[in-house]
């Protein structure tokens, strides 16, 4: 378990990194292309976390699927091609 947590944190960062440059990016072009529209809407935070626990979810799925495939793998089978 130790080693699927290190692992899904390892992959967290990059996922939350790339998030804090995202949304930046992100509001700026929408307002900007929201702002051509005749009838305007607010542009709120929650479209933006929703984004980022998606693909921080999608990020530990995966990562978590693939751990738990290797820890069931037989260790011989694994140090055969070592």
């Amino acid at each position: 378990m130790d080693i699927v947590r290190l692992l899904v944190w390892n992959f967290s960062r990059p996922v939350l990194m790339a998030n804090l440059v995202a949304w930046p990016l992100a509001w700026l072009a929408m307002s900007r292309w929201l702002a051509d529209f005749a009838f305007r809407i607010d542009l709120g935070p929650s479209p933006f976390l929703a984004a980022g626990l998606g693909s921080l979810a999608i990020a530990w799925v995966t990562v978590a699927g693939h751990a738990a495939r290797v820890a069931r793998e037989r260790p011989v089978r694994a140090l055969r091609y070592e």
